[in-house]
């Protein structure tokens, strides 16, 4: 159970880091795959880049605190962390994005995230 506690959580890290790079280097193809399409060379280019920020840092926190304080002090992140996701699902519902990619994506990830943070526990 520990080798798959830390490998979902370590994939989970790695995987914010990918769609902080995504949102800073490719925002419009990261906003349309989020569910809720965006212009990045307008007014939403700012927002973009701060999403792609947001989630380069989740992923390089969630990887040190891993590495540096631990299973538990992880768990406890990826407990907070699933607020995230579960806050993206009502943003795409609530902006008009298609139900498939709201529930399809944003809220089977928090369901990750969260049985992430379970495991993490059992550790």
């Amino acid at each position: 159970m520990t080798v798959t506690a830390y490998t979902l959580a370590v994939m989970l890290d790695l995987f914010c880091l990918f769609l902080g790079y995504r949102f800073l280097f490719q925002p419009g193809p990261a906003a349309a795959g989020y569910g809720v399409a965006a212009d990045p060379k307008g007014d939403a280019g700012a927002y973009l880049s701060v999403k792609g920020l947001k989630d380069g840092t989740f992923g390089v926190l969630g990887l040190a605190l891993l590495a540096f304080a631990g299973a538990h002090a992880e768990a406890w992140f990826m407990l907070c962390v699933a607020l995230v996701p579960l806050g993206d699902t009502l943003i795409v519902l609530r902006h008009g994005g298609a139900r498939a990619v709201a529930f399809g994506i944003h809220f089977a990830t928090a369901i990750v995230v969260l049985i992430s943070a379970v495991l993490l526990f059992l550790v």
